[in-house]
């Protein structure tokens, strides 16, 4: 009897501690979604794992290479994401202006399923109720909204991350990529790619090297 359900006791085995594996090396403490490529990921691992465990047909050993293949492609594209601004827009998708200077993206907003409704809703929740106050409201790819208020000195946002320059706040504050890769050269001497998190706060920029 014991022989009989082995396999499928390896093969839980072996998904729980690759799943254990997959969360450490993403650097996440569950398995909450963040973009779709999360999504992606836990869906597809979930399939794995419950497709597999029952399938007599599939040996342990198989099931291994299956976990090893997949975990080699995860992390594949995370280094992708990381590394290169154009994978990762494609991945992950890239944030969508909803408001700009006052002014709602009505076709953009349809173009998300985000209605009338919606919007006031996630602006209420910031606290904003007049839409001609906000500056910019962005979509992200979890769905959430940020808002930026109307003044800049208002603007908490971050303008690199992870060595990537964020052109939709450089728009915001009327700069260019020249004037940010000056100012990151005169603080620190390094380049763009160096920073792994830069912030604009009230027309300041702060900055955390790798």
């Amino acid at each position: 009897m014991m022989s009989l359900y082995s396999p499928i006791i390896i093969k839980l085995a072996l998904g729980i501690l690759c799943l254990i594996v997959q969360i450490n090396i993403m650097g996440k403490g569950n398995l909450a979604p963040s973009s779709a490529m999360d999504q992606v990921q836990n869906y597809v691992l979930g399939g794995i794992i419950g497709g597999v465990i029952y399938n007599d047909a599939i040996s342990v050993l198989q099931f291994v290479l299956v976990l090893i293949v997949w975990t080699t492609l995860v992390l594949i594209v995370k280094f992708s994401k990381e590394h290169n601004r154009f994978v990762k827009n494609i991945i992950d998708g890239k944030p969508t202006t909803l408001i700009h200077n006052g002014q709602v993206d009505i076709a953009t907003c349809l173009q998300h399923g985000i209605s009338a409704n919606d919007l006031m809703f996630k602006l209420r929740s910031n606290g904003i109720y007049e839409v001609s106050k906000v500056k910019r409201a962005v979509l992200e790819q979890n769905g959430q909204l940020t808002i930026i208020e109307q003044g800049d000195e208002n603007i908490r946002y971050p303008i690199i991350m992870d060595g990537q320059i964020n052109e939709d706040l450089l728009d915001i504050v009327n700069k260019d990529e020249a004037w940010l890769i000056g100012k990151v050269h005169e603080l620190t001497g390094k380049e763009i790619t160096d920073i792994y998190l830069g912030e604009y706060i009230s027309g300041e920029i702060k900055l955390y090297e790798y």
